[in-house]
C-alpha cells in the first residue's frame, strides 16, 4: 500500500488502497479523505498535522471526490473526513476539523 507512512503525510494520494488494503492493517491508522483544492482540507491542514504527527500512527491520506470508490466505501460526505482505524475498522471519525482539539475523538479513541 503506497499511500500509507508513518506520521502526517503532506500529500493526498491518487492511487488510494483498496478496502482489502484497508482491512488488512494491523494495529491502528487514519485514514483521511479530501483534495489539495478544498479550502476545508486547507483550513484543517495545521490542526491535523500537529495531531497526526504527535501520535505517529500509520496516516493514509486519499484523494477523494467523483468515482473514488473507497470515500464511498466509507460513506464520506464532506471533507476532510479522518477515520481512526484499528486492524482495519472504524472507530471514531471527526469531519472538518479545524484546530487541534476538534480531534480529540480520534486521540482518545486511539489511547495512544
Amino acid at each position: 500500500m503506497k499511500a500509507c507512512q508513518i506520521g502526517f503525510n503532506p500529500e493526498y494520494q491518487e492511487d488510494a488502497p483498496t478496502m482489502e488494503d484497508v482491512q488488512n492493517i494491523d494495529g491502528y491508522a487514519i485514514i483521511e479523505f479530501g483534495t489539495s483544492w478544498c479550502e476545508f482540507c486547507q483550513a484543517s491542514r495545521a490542526a491535523v498535522e500537529e495531531v497526526l504527527s504527535a501520535l505517529q500512527l500509520p496516516h493514509i491520506k486519499v484523494f477523494d471526490g467523483a468515482g473514488k470508490r473507497l470515500g464511498r466505501q466509507f460513506k464520506v460526505k464532506h471533507w476532510p473526513t479522518l477515520i481512526l482505524l484499528k486492524s482495519g475498522e472504524e472507530v471514531a471519525r471527526v469531519v472538518r476539523p479545524l484546530a487541534p482539539n476538534d480531534l480529540e475523538a480520534l486521540i482518545a479513541s486511539a489511547q495512544v
